[in-house]
């Protein structure tokens, strides 16, 4: 089959855009010098006009550091030291080569220069070739070409301080901070816990000695007095005053109403440090049995979740408790209640004290996942989850929790953490994030909100077109723009999408 080609040749100042591929290392000027004459010949045989004369460059790229090392070499005196046991034949695994330049094995010696250190650090770990990589990692690569004496311990300690890192890499130690059991009660209904579950919401109250539970239905938009009605009619008509109650900070909880009520009734206020729930893992645990409860019930009677409420009570009340060995009734009335399956007539069982093998099992089960952690005050510490701050230490409250020097802008969180939310900082970075543009929410997030619409683009269906629009949010650069539909654009943030269209629409 014949074809009609057309031949166009482009001088090499037209050609701006050269193709570096087809040009091979082996070849020079001299070699391509008789080619490029019988090509010229060729063209000129056709009529088609040449330049004969042109130039070649090449580009050699070569690293600085050896150089800067090799300088480095002659000036420290610590080099000299070990020329001269060279000299007398003391050190053999360092050697000397013909431009006298300092060799470990096959390693390039690193003289004690910090900065000339601390220059190599960088490019193996903060530069776009490596990525932030482990000290295992980092020391691994590095030893195939450089050598220092504590080459290993500097660069564990290079990676420890690397704020970065300390943000974006997850923590694969242990939780810090040993378990910190609350006392045991001595009586029952002297020391309770209370929590909220769900929204329009159950109240759960326990007692920590027998975990005798009652679950009371309540609304949101009900008052502390409410709350306190409720509280004297069904626990205190029933049990009594408590000694302490231990809850956590939600807004009931922390009133000055709730507060100044129980310094009237006697009874001590234990709130948990903030963003802590397992103060009270007791009552975290009822509260997922509850919610299991009430699903099963939901699914199995098909009947609203609050019908089922009081059933739900007495089932957990009257179930076996591995911690007691018997079920919470059992230990308060000295038998288990009747049902059905269990109808038994009345008698007689003596009620026990306090066990204290429990909560020592418990104790010991819990300390082999966590590890230490002890902080001094005028130390810096770094907040979950990604470690923001670093923040002053202040003081110790207790023995597994700090009080934090927090700036104005996140006055609402409180101020006191557990230690298992903090981590040390072993060196304060000089290039701090400024977060005083950030609202912070009391729950250390913040919102965003598009700012700017850098893009355009419409998908084509068949019965319909969809527009999307990439972008650009606050606290965020337009490399990390983002492609949304103009339905949800417009259903959260109303008035942001211009009124005319972009010019520049890609169709997909």
């Amino acid at each position: 089959m014949d074809y009609d080609l057309e031949i166009h040749y482009h001088p090499g100042k037209a050609n701006v855009v050269a193709d570096a591929l087809s040009r091979k290392a082996h070849c020079n000027v001299i070699e391509a010098h008789p080619m490029v004459r019988v090509i010229c010949c060729e063209m000129d045989e056709i009529e088609i006009p040449t330049e004969q004369h042109a130039e070649l460059y090449s580009l050699i790229i070569e690293p600085t550091i050896k150089d800067q090392i090799i300088v480095a070499q002659k000036q420290d005196k610590g080099m000299a030291h070990i020329r001269k046991g060279l000299d007398e034949k003391k050190r053999a695994c360092f050697t000397l080569d013909d431009q006298g330049v300092l060799w470990f094995k096959n390693r390039l010696v690193v003289p004690k220069d910090m900065e000339l250190r601390k220059k190599i650090l960088d490019e193996a770990h903060t530069s776009m070739f490596t990525m932030h990589p482990g000290s295992n990692k980092m020391y691994q690569d590095l030893k195939q070409k450089f050598w220092w004496i504590r080459m290993k311990r500097e660069i564990a300690k290079y990676v420890s301080e690397c704020d970065v890192c300390q943000k974006v890499k997850a923590d694969h130690l242990k939780r810090a901070g040993m378990l910190q059991p609350l006392v045991v009660p001595t009586w029952k209904w002297e020391d309770v816990h209370m929590d909220f579950i769900g929204y329009d919401s159950i109240w759960v109250i326990i007692d920590r000695l027998t975990k005798l539970a009652h679950f009371l239905l309540v609304k949101t938009h009900y008052t502390a007095a409410t709350y306190a009605k409720l509280y004297i009619s069904r626990i205190v008509s029933l049990h009594g005053v408590p000694q302490t109650i231990t809850s956590d900070r939600d807004s009931l909880f922390v009133s000055r109403f709730w507060e100044q009520l129980q310094f009237a009734l006697g009874t001590n206020l234990i709130h948990s440090s903030v963003y802590h729930p397992q103060t009270s893992g007791q009552i975290e645990r009822v509260n997922q049995i509850l919610e299991d409860m009430l699903r099963a019930c939901a699914l199995t009677y098909s009947t609203k979740w609050d019908e089922c409420l009081p059933l739900a009570e007495f089932a957990y009340n009257n179930s076996y408790q591995k911690s007691l060995e018997m079920a919470p009734f059992e230990d308060l009335y000295g038998r288990q209640c009747r049902t059905p399956l269990n109808w038994s007539e009345p008698g007689e069982r003596v009620t026990f004290g306090p066990d204290l093998r429990a909560q020592s099992r418990q104790k010991s089960y819990s300390d082999k996942r966590r590890r230490p952690l002890v902080f001094e005050e005028d130390d810096h510490g770094k907040l979950a989850p990604r470690y923001i701050g670093p923040f002053k230490i202040t003081k110790r409250c207790g023995s597994v929790a700090y009080r934090l020097e927090l700036p104005p802008h996140l006055a609402a969180v409180h101020d006191v953490f557990y230690v298992s939310q903090l981590k040390k900082c072993l060196r304060v970075p000089e290039e701090v994030v400024d977060t005083s543009q950030i609202q912070i929410e009391p729950d250390l997030t913040y919102e965003e909100h598009p700012i700017k619409i850098l893009d355009r683009k419409q998908r084509s269906t068949r019965r319909s077109a969809i527009n999307f629009y990439k972008v650009q949010w606050s606290n965020h650069s337009e490399e990390e723009a983002t492609w949304e539909q103009e339905e949800f654009l417009q259903t959260k943030y109303p008035g942001f999408l211009p009124s005319t269209s972009i010019e520049y629409v890609t169709t997909v």
